[in-house]
């Protein structure tokens, strides 16, 4: 489960530097929870091919995060919002996130 939540806030962060199709199944298989072999029926490809993109699709998004960390600063800025007491600003603050 961490593992799902990890690369799904790094898709977030990166989707816009992945190409379509990788964005695609991407978001199939970690958004819309369908397995690799119904992606790949939709697709008229093989599971392995799925698989294969899949596993690419996160190497890349580990390789942006590692190199502009988006997400581990996100994540500091999350935690301070959680800090702040009025309102109105940690409301404002958690919409620039967005």
């Amino acid at each position: 489960m961490e593992k799902f939540l990890y690369y799904t806030r790094l898709f977030d962060c990166y989707k816009k530097l992945l190409n379509a199709n990788e964005c695609a199944t991407f978001s199939a298989y970690y958004e819309d929870n369908l397995s690799m072999q119904e992606i790949a029926d939709n697709k008229g490809v093989s599971k392995s091919a799925i698989g294969a993109s899949l596993k690419n699709t996160e190497m890349k998004l580990t390789a942006y995060e590692q190199a502009l960390h988006l997400d581990a600063r996100f994540e500091k800025i999350r935690k301070l919002i959680l800090k702040v007491k009025d309102e109105k600003i940690r409301e404002s603050l958690e919409q620039i996130l967005k």
